[in-house]
């Protein structure tokens, strides 16, 4: 009689429980699949993500200037702008007199996209002519052109906080000082019926924060003079004068304001340079630019 006979395994062989041979079978075939499985998921190659593409160039056109201080008051606000948002890509360039002049700069840029935002606190010949010429003469870059800076409340701010640095009191006026104060706004000027609005515009809103009236005084192409609009409202029974510099930096009309308060012995505002509302302000401009509908192929005046 064999060993089989009495139920004994043979030798090598495994014994299984009749209980648990249908788990053993179904943990094999889901080792199985996992292998399988693993091994398809391995061999699969990630999903390809596409970078996201740079944001466009930020292209700060400043007018240009022969007065030494008025490329390091540009270059200073580029800095500031760059300080807020570091990814961008900042460059200054100039309408003229100071380099890099516009085409160069864009010029020098790789192909892409661009904004240009002008430093000029108007509408006129140069934000409405010469930038959009300039970026369509540019073939390489997709361009917009952003408004000017001005008006806007973050203008009003930079004037106000000038007019103190310069002596205007923080707070506000006394009623015997309201009747007999007023403010000239020292502005470029122009021949374009256009820069008139906006400046007149900007002169209403600084009225409003200061209390007390804002005439325009124009530096050149435009009437009436600073000197004019002094003595014109001294002679309405405002001889406490100030004038706000409404430049974006020093030279010589800024100094032509200046000088025409010194007769009145009335305070006179420095240009508002590198003030941090005029980097927020351009940062506005230059988002303002990309969200407005329409392609960036053609060059055009983006409202904001």
């Amino acid at each position: 009689m064999t060993d089989e006979s009495y139920g004994t395994p043979h030798p090598g062989t495994t014994h299984r429980d009749p209980a648990t041979a249908g788990l053993d079978s179904a943990a094999g075939l889901l080792g199985m699949i996992s292998t399988q499985l693993g091994a398809q998921l391995s061999n699969r190659r990630p999903p390809h993500h596409r970078p996201r593409p740079p944001a466009p160039a930020l292209v700060l056109v400043a007018h240009g200037s022969r007065h030494p201080g008025a490329l390091a008051t540009a270059t200073g606000l580029a800095d500031r702008i760059r300080a807020l948002r570091p990814a961008l890509t900042v460059r200054l360039a100039h309408i003229e007199l100071t380099a890099p002049l516009l085409g160069d700069a864009l010029a020098a840029l790789p192909a892409g996209r661009a904004v240009l935002v002008p430093l000029l606190l108007s509408r006129g010949h140069h934000a409405g002519r010469d930038l959009p010429a300039a970026a369509a003469a540019a073939p390489h870059l997709r361009t917009r052109v952003a408004d000017p800076l001005g008006p806007h409340p973050l203008l009003v701010d930079a004037l106000h906080d000038r007019l103190v640095e310069a002596g205007w009191p923080a707070g506000p006026l006394p009623a015997r000082d309201l009747r007999r104060t007023a403010v000239v706004l020292a502005a470029a000027g122009s021949r374009d019926p256009l820069a008139a609005v906006d400046i007149r515009r900007t002169a209403g809103l600084l009225a409003r924060r200061l209390g007390v009236p804002v005439v325009p005084g124009h530096a050149s192409a435009a009437a009436p003079d600073v000197a004019t609009a002094l003595r014109a409202l001294a002679a309405r029974g405002r001889p406490r004068v100030a004038v706000a510099s409404y430049f974006t930096a020093p030279g010589r009309f800024a100094d032509g304001a200046a000088a025409a308060a010194a007769p009145h012995r009335g305070i006179a505002a420095a240009p508002l340079g590198t003030h941090p509302a005029l980097a927020r302000l351009v940062l506005h401009r230059y988002d303002s630019a990309l969200a407005a509908p329409g392609t960036t192929a053609a060059p055009h005046l983006a409202s904001a």
